[in-house]
C-alpha cells in the first residue's frame, strides 16, 4: 500500500473538505486477510485504519473527509465503490460502537474508584481525628498528616478520570463517528 494525503479544500460555510487519497495493487490490501468475515463486514487492515485515523485526528472535526482509494485492479465482479463505502462505513460505525463502550467503562470505573476514595479518604480523616485525642507529640503529627495526605491521594485516580482521561475518548469517538459516514470514492492511478 501505498498511502498519502491530499489537502484538496473547497470552503462550504467556513468548512473544508480533505481529502486522504491511498494507491493500492487491489482491494484485499485495504482489509485484514485473517478475517474470515463476509467483505462487507472486514476489519479494515492495522496499517490502513492508522493511517486514516491519524490523518483524520489531525483535521479540524468540522471538516468534512473524503476517502479516495487509487485501485489498480478494481474488482471486476462488484461495483467497487459501493462495496467498499459500505464496507468502510460498517468498519468505523463498529470502532464507535467500541468506542463508546470504552467511554461507559471509565466512567464506571470512576464511579467505583469515586466511591472506593471518599470511603477511603472518610476513613483517614476520621482515624486522624481520633489521633488528634492521643497527643501533640511528632509521632501523632506524623500520623495526622500521613492519613490524611494518604486519604487525598486516594481521590488522584477519580479525579484524573473525571477531569482528564474522558477527553481522549471522546475526540476518538467524534473522529471515527465522522469516518464512519465519510464518502469513498474509488479510482484508477494516473
Amino acid at each position: 500500500m501505498l498511502p498519502r494525503m491530499i489537502f484538496k479544500s473547497r470552503d462550504r460555510k467556513g468548512s473544508k473538505t480533505h481529502h486522504i487519497e491511498l494507491n493500492l495493487r487491489d482491494v484485499n490490501q485495504l482489509f485484514n486477510t485473517m478475517d474470515p468475515s463476509p467483505f462487507n463486514e472486514r476489519d479494515l487492515d492495522h496499517d490502513a485504519e492508522e493511517f486514516i485515523v491519524s490523518w483524520a485526528r489531525e483535521l479540524p472535526l468540522q471538516d468534512s473527509v473524503v476517502l479516495v482509494v487509487h485501485l489498480a485492479a478494481p474488482p471486476q465482479e462488484h461495483d467497487a465503490q459501493k462495496m467498499l463505502e459500505d464496507a468502510i462505513h460498517h468498519y468505523f460505525s463498529y470502532r464507535v460502537e467500541l468506542s463508546r463502550l470504552d467511554f461507559r467503562r471509565l466512567m464506571q470505573d470512576g464511579r467505583k474508584s469515586l466511591f472506593i476514595g471518599v470511603v477511603f479518604l472518610a476513613a483517614c480523616l476520621t482515624i486522624s481525628h481520633l489521633l488528634m485525642g492521643a497527643g501533640t507529640g511528632t509521632f501523632s503529627t506524623v500520623g495526622r498528616e500521613s492519613l490524611t495526605i494518604a486519604g487525598w491521594v486516594a481521590m488522584w485516580r477519580p479525579m484524573e478520570i473525571y477531569l482528564y482521561d474522558w477527553w481522549p475518548l471522546r475526540r476518538r469517538q467524534q473522529v471515527l463517528q465522522k469516518l464512519s459516514r465519510m464518502p469513498v470514492e474509488v479510482r484508477k492511478p494516473k
